[in-house]
């Protein structure tokens, strides 16, 4: 019998098919879509014995070895695990790398023991990837987007947050989007970044929807890249400058950088070692900028950050921050915010607080 495989790439990303990826696990860190899970064929040591065999000795006995290492025992397991998603996700679809082996042998044995036909994806992962990186520069020309400016801490995301035509970059690439913005728990891989990307615009085309607001980003955001073309489509957009006071814009900061932050390293890690992994990457994130700062400026600052840090820790007092906080913002993030938004006046079409460019963006360009 020969078993059914899809090859609507777009419908699949669209509709959020939960997708069965066989392959190994290093081949799913390295880069995976946003509803996939990994219950692989075969794991990382035997991928790599198999591969052994089958440079010296070629396809069969490299088949022959994986039927030794996968024995009824390993092979009754992952058959269960995949029955067990089948059951959860009737609707899903399976892939390995290629479209090839891996997932004709997974398909079968889905089949001959639980007896779902469950669909393979047709060219399996590369197919797939090198569709998503095509739609991605497609979006990229065809999106019309409004770019979201605003000094740190005028409150950006939290405008984002209340738009439903959006792409929010940093949500995407999780990081905050300066050298204060690492989340306790690491960066998504750079494919795994530009496919969730590609799926999100992808989404939008589908309905026809091509305005989007974005917020204003470098090319870098922490330790992963914009995709060029995304780059390019941004820095020929409008621009929209939120303002706000700047006590507003401390406690913006205060409540992401120290409240919400330290909130998120303490769940993860606990109360005492998540607090001191978490102030000793705000001292980390302030060194980074020591030289463009100045010596001057970086020792006060540095300083003012101890101080706030052990009476915090001793005392449970936090509010010290909001005095580093504040000298961040005027002696440094302001002056490079307005040196680098005088370099593109010219794209600027609206400047306001958050309800003027809520109402500006409803009602100038149907933005809702």
């Amino acid at each position: 019998m020969e078993l059914p495989q899809i090859d609507d790439y777009q419908q699949l990303f669209v509709s959020d098919t939960p997708l069965l990826d066989v392959r190994a696990p290093v081949e799913y860190q390295q880069g995976a879509f946003p509803t996939a899970k990994n219950l692989p064929l075969i794991n990382d040591m035997e991928r790599h014995a198999i591969g052994i065999r089958y440079k010296e000795m070629g396809q069969d006995k490299a088949i022959e070895l994986g039927h030794e290492l996968v024995n009824e025992e390993i092979r009754e397991q992952r058959i269960n695990d995949w029955a067990t998603f089948t059951r959860q996700h009737p609707e899903g679809v399976l892939y390995c790398f290629r479209g090839g082996m891996r997932s004709k042998i997974s398909q079968q044995w889905i089949y001959d023991n639980t007896g779902v036909i469950y669909p393979r994806v047709k060219g399996g992962y590369k197919a797939l990837r090198r569709y998503l990186l095509d739609a991605l520069e497609v979006s990229a020309a065809q999106i019309e987007p409004i770019i979201l400016s605003g000094r740190t801490g005028s409150g950006k995301t939290l405008l984002l947050n209340r738009i439903r035509q959006k792409i929010d970059l940093e949500n995407i690439y999780h990081h905050r989007g300066s050298a204060f913005g690492k989340h306790v728990t690491p960066q998504p891989s750079q494919i795994d970044i530009e496919n969730k990307l590609s799926v999100e615009l992808l989404k939008f085309r589908s309905n026809n929807i091509v305005r989007l607001v974005l917020e204003d980003e470098a090319a870098a955001i922490g330790s992963r890249r914009l995709p060029v073309c995304m780059v390019g489509t941004m820095r020929r957009s409008p621009l929209i400058i939120l303002e706000a006071s700047v006590d507003e814009r401390v406690d913006n900061i205060f409540q992401e950088y120290i409240v919400e932050s330290l909130a998120e390293y303490q769940k993860l890690l606990g109360k005492t070692q998540g607090f001191d992994i978490w102030a000793a990457g705000l001292l980390r994130a302030l060194e980074k900028i020591q030289r463009r700062l100045g010596g001057l400026h970086f020792k006060a600052i540095n300083s003012i950050m101890e101080y706030a840090i052990d009476r915090h820790r001793s005392s449970a007092e936090s509010e010290h921050h909001k005095a580093w906080i504040r000298a961040l913002l005027v002696e440094y993030y302001d002056p490079m915010y307005d040196y680098q938004l005088g370099k593109k006046t010219e794209r600027v079409i609206h400047r306001g607080e958050q309800e003027s460019v809520l109402d500006y963006l409803k009602r100038e360009h149907g933005i809702s």
